[in-house]
C-alpha cells in the first residue's frame, strides 16, 4: 500500500464545492448565457488542432476555480510530472506508465531503472517502417511466391480495440490494395467469417499478446495456423504468412513465427495504452510509415500540452474536472461520445475500454473503499444516426447525461450539401440540449394546451463540443491523448489506479476452471452455485456430453 493521503472528501476544495453545487445547481445554462454575452466565446480553449467549446457546461468561473484547486490539492500536477519522468505510478504492479514514451521525437530522453527508453522505443519503431514498405511494396512475399494483399490482425482488449478504431477513422488514407480484417473473440464465428473470402497464399496474420500465452488470441491464433497450413501443407510456409506483436521469444518461435518478425513493447505499455507501440503494426501496415508518424506526432503534441499547460488552460485536465463535477456532484451516471464523422464509428467503443477499464475502481492506493463514484458509462455512436436512436433519452429522459460532441470543419468526403447538414446536427443538438423551449414557447407555436407538455425541452443538458479542421492522422493521435490524459486526470483527483485491471482476471480465472468441465467426457463432480452448476449440466445435455 502507498502512503495514505487525506480523504479526498476532506479536502477544503471537495467541501467547498458541495456547498458551491447547493447554491448554484439551479441555474440554468440560459441563465448562465443571458449574464455573459461573452460566455461562448471565452470558454474555450485551442490545443494540439483541437478546438474545445466547455461554455454549454453548467459552470461558472467559481466553479471552474473551485475544480482546479481540487485537482491541485488532489496532486494531480505531481502525479503528471511522475508519470512523465518514468517513476512507478502503477503501485499495484510496481511499473511506471510510460505510453507517452511511445510517441517521443527521437531526441527526447525518458528513463526508466536508469535506461533511456527512447531509443528502444524507436529501434522498433524502424523495425515496423522496414517491414511495413516490403508489404506495401508487395515485396514481401507468402510462401508460394505470392505478395500479401490480406492482413489478419489478432489480439483481444487493448491489442485489438485500439487497433480497429484507428484503421477505422484512418481508412481514407489506407492502401485500399491492402484487405485488413481484425479477429479478437473467442467467439469462432469471428474467424471464420473474417478469413472465408480470403487466399491463404496471400494472408499475413499478426498475433498480438505481450505473453503469446493470452487464451482468446492463441485460440484464434491456432484457427490461423490450422486454417494456413490446410492450404500450404508445409510448416515451413508459417513463418512467411505469421509475424508476431509479443515479447515471449520462446513461444514465439515454437509457434513457428520467426523471431526476426517478433515486435516487441514493454511492460511499462498498458494494453489499452499500447496502439501506439508495436500493437499498432496493422494501421502502419494499412496507411504507411509516414502517416503513421504524424499519428504518433498527434499524441506527443497534445502530450506537450498536457504536460506543460497550467490546469485552468490545460484540456484533458478541463475535461476531466468537468466531468468529475456532473460524477460526484450531480449524480450523473454515464458519458456519450457522439463523434459526428462515419470513420469515427469505433471510437467511443474504444474509449470504453480506456476510460472504464482504467477508472473503474472501488478501492483508493492506499487500499482504502471509496466513499464517492468513480468512473462513469461510457457510450454513444456516431450523428446522426444515434439522434434517431438514444437522443430522446438525452432531450427528455429524466437521467442526466453529459455528452461530448465531436466534429470536422472539413470533410474527407465532399459531397453535395451532406456535410453542412451534418455540421449543422451537431450545432443544433448542442443547443437543443442546453437551452430546450419552454412550455410557452410551445404554447406560442398553436399546439394544443393538453399535447403541449409533450414537446417541452427542459434544456439544461450539458454538452462539450471539440472541434477540428479536418480528420488527419495528426489530429487523431491528438484526440486519443486527450482522452488518455483525462482519464489520468480523474483517476488522480479520485486517488486510484488508473493503470491495473485485476477486474478483468476472476471472470478468466473461473473460466479456465470451467473449460475442463464442459469438455470432460465423464460427467464432472461440479462445485459451482446451484445456478452455475445447472447452466453447466444443460450445456454438456445440449452437446451429448451427460
Amino acid at each position: 500500500m502507498t502512503e495514505q493521503r487525506p480523504s479526498l472528501t476532506d479536502l477544503p476544495a471537495w467541501k467547498a464545492l458541495q456547498a458551491h453545487h447547493q447554491q448554484t445547481h439551479d441555474t440554468t445554462l440560459g441563465e448562465l448565457f443571458a449574464q455573459d454575452a461573452t460566455r461562448g466565446e471565452r470558454l474555450t480553449l485551442e490545443a494540439a488542432g483541437l478546438y474545445l467549446d466547455y461554455s454549454k457546461n453548467r459552470v461558472t468561473d467559481d466553479t471552474l476555480k473551485l475544480l482546479v484547486q481540487l485537482a491541485q490539492e488532489a496532486g494531480v500536477e505531481q502525479k503528471r510530472d511522475a508519470m512523465f519522468a518514468g517513476e512507478k505510478i502503477n503501485v499495484t504492479e510496481d511499473r511506471a506508465v510510460l505510453h507517452t514514451a511511445l510517441r517521443a521525437p527521437r531526441s527526447a530522453t525518458v528513463m526508466v531503472d536508469g535506461r533511456n527508453v527512447v531509443p528502444d522505443v524507436h529501434e522498433v519503431l524502424d523495425r515496423m517502417a522496414d517491414f511495413a514498405r516490403q508489404v506495401r511494396d508487395r515485396t514481401w512475399l507468402g510462401h508460394t511466391g505470392k505478395p500479401i494483399t490480406n492482413i489478419v490482425n489478432i489480439g483481444i482488449g487493448g491489442s485489438d480495440l485500439g487497433p480497429v478504431m484507428a484503421y477505422r477513422a484512418l481508412e481514407f488514407y489506407a492502401d485500399r490494395g491492402l484487405t485488413l480484417r481484425f479477429v479478437s473473440n473467442v467467439d469462432g464465428t469471428e474467424f471464420v467469417e473474417a478469413v472465408r473470402d480470403l487466399n491463404p497464399e496471400e494472408t499475413l496474420f499478426i498475433v498480438s499478446s505481450k505473453t503469446f500465452t493470452t487464451q482468446e488470441t492463441m485460440a484464434n491464433a491456432g484457427s490461423a495456423r490450422a486454417w494456413t497450413l490446410a492450404a500450404l501443407h508445409d510448416d515451413v510456409a508459417i513463418a512467411r504468412h505469421f509475424v508476431a506483436v509479443s515479447t515471449n521469444a520462446t513461444a514465439v518461435q515454437k509457434f513457428g513465427i520467426d523471431t526476426r518478425n517478433m515486435f516487441g513493447f514493454w511492460d511499462w505499455v498498458g494494453g489499452r495504452y499500447s496502439m501506439d507501440s508495436a500493437i499498432g503494426l496493422s494501421l502502419m501496415l494499412a496507411i504507411g510509415p509516414g502517416q503513421y508518424e504524424e499519428l504518433l506526432a498527434g499524441f506527443h503534441d497534445m502530450d506537450e500540452h498536457f504536460r506543460t499547460a497550467p490546469l485552468h488552460a490545460n484540456m484533458p485536465a478541463l475535461l476531466a474536472l468537468i466531468g468529475l463535477w456532473y460524477d460526484d456532484f450531480y449524480d450523473a451516471q454515464t458519458l456519450a461520445v457522439l463523434p459526428y464523422d462515419h470513420y469515427l464509428s469505433q471510437f467511443s467503443a474504444y474509449l470504453q475500454q480506456l476510460d472504464m477499464e482504467s477508472n473503474g475502481k472501488h478501492v483508493t492506493l492506499d487500499g482504502h473503499t471509496v466513499t464517492y463514484q468513480t468512473g462513469p458509462v461510457i457510450w454513444g455512436q456516431p450523428g446522426t444516426n444515434g439522434q434517431h436512436a438514444f437522443y430522446q433519452l438525452i432531450h427528455q429522459g429524466t437521467k442526466l447525461i453529459p455528452c461530448d460532441f465531436i466534429g470536422f470543419v472539413n470533410t474527407l468526403n465532399l459531397l453535395g450539401e451532406h456535410h453542412d447538414l451534418l455540421m449543422a446536427n451537431v450545432f443544433a443538438q448542442t443547443e437543443a440540449l442546453a437551452f430546450g423551449k419552454t412550455l410557452d414557447q410551445v404554447l406560442a407555436e398553436g399546439v394544443p394546451a393538453d399535447l403541449a407538455p409533450h414537446r417541452v425541452f427542459d434544456g439544461n443538458r450539458p454538452t462539450n463540443t471539440l472541434l477540428a479542421d479536418t480528420l488527419t492522422p495528426r489530429v487523431l493521435g491528438a484526440m486519443i491523448a486527450l482522452y488518455e490524459h483525462k482519464v489520468f486526470v480523474q483517476g488522480a483527483v479520485w486517488n486510484i489506479n488508473s493503470f491495473d485491471q485485476w477486474g478483468v482476471e476472476l471472470g478468466k480465472v473461473l473460466a479456465s476452471r470451467i473449460v475442463p468441465e464442459l469438455q470432460a467426457d465423464a460427467a464432472p463432480d461440479l462445485t459451482h452455485d446451484s445456478s452455475t452448476n445447472a447452466l453447466i449440466r444443460r450445456y454438456r445435455a445440449g452437446r451429448g456430453r451427460n
